[in-house]
């Protein structure tokens, strides 16, 4: 069992967090909890930290609200954690739609579904592009286009207020993600992980690769969400400076000669190591 806990040590901790985010909102509503307020896109913490999403904030001054003080500081508060931490740990530490997409693509492996030889694959850009979307109709509407579809924000209502037809909304990434595209939702489509991809890209906490311990099982390259950050396996040791990774772990947990491990690194070493 010990064993069991420490391969898994970073997927438990993450649902663990993930549940307890939950369920601290839905306590609040619910019973009238005060340590936590609002949702996923603006909250305050003990009455006191506001916290706001960078990207929900943008899209409201795209669409021509007047950005209360406490939004703003929300944002400067987020952005100064992505800064450190990196911004798409949101992505597998927070994000409900997470627990989704990783049980389907667990259940991808479990069932051996093979990509096709001529199927049609979706290029990683394309929340880019859906980032672009989303800030012009925010534009256009005058109203926050990605959140009135965002599928975080159902499932974050849904566990809080019942789900309603949003079940529809998850069901069909679950099976998009299961059938048809490998971590489809949040690795191609998703424009707010793309958004935190770009502003926390150079943060100082990174997974980074041991060459000298790799044996190129390939395992992490099997599990990871975001495969093209491991460009450096088999090559050369360095840390993950992908603005893709997501922290969650993986790799670090399946690797069977710890050539993974979490460290600080500066600016400097990232902007070398992409140079």
């Amino acid at each position: 069992m010990s064993h069991f806990l420490y391969r898994h040590r970073f997927y438990i901790s993450r649902r663990v967090v993930q549940i307890l985010i939950l369920t601290a909102y839905f306590g609040a509503n619910a019973y009238g909890w005060t340590f936590v307020a609002g949702n996923l896109s603006s909250s305050v913490l003990f009455g006191l930290i506001p916290l706001s999403d960078p990207f929900a904030t943008l899209q409201m001054f795209f669409a021509g609200a007047v950005i209360a003080t406490d939004i703003l500081v929300g944002a400067i508060v987020v952005l100064f954690v992505y800064s450190i931490i990196g911004g798409r740990f949101f992505c597998s530490w927070v994000c409900p739609v997470n627990i989704i997409t990783e049980t389907a693509a667990a259940l991808r492996r479990r069932l051996a579904v093979q990509e096709k030889e001529h199927a049609l694959t979706f290029s990683r850009n394309i929340r880019y592009w859906v980032i672009g979307i989303s800030l012009g109709l925010s534009l256009l509407f005058s109203l926050a286009a990605f959140e009135m579809i965002s599928p975080i924000g159902i499932a974050h209502r849904g566990v809080i207020f019942g789900f309603g037809f949003g079940w529809f909304f998850l069901v069909a990434i679950f099976l998009f993600d299961l059938f048809s595209q490998k971590y489809g939702w949040c690795g191609h489509i998703c424009p707010l992980g793309g958004f935190n991809a770009l502003i926390g890209k150079y943060n100082l906490i990174k997974v980074v690769h041991d060459e000298e311990k790799c044996i190129y099982s390939l395992a992490c390259i099997k599990v990871c969400p975001e495969v093209q950050v491991l460009n450096m396996v088999g090559k050369y040791s360095a840390p993950i400076t992908g603005a893709g990774c997501i922290k969650c772990g993986r790799c670090i947990e399946v690797c069977d000669n710890d050539a993974f491990h979490i460290s600080i690194v500066s600016l400097a070493e990232q902007l070398k190591e992409r140079s």
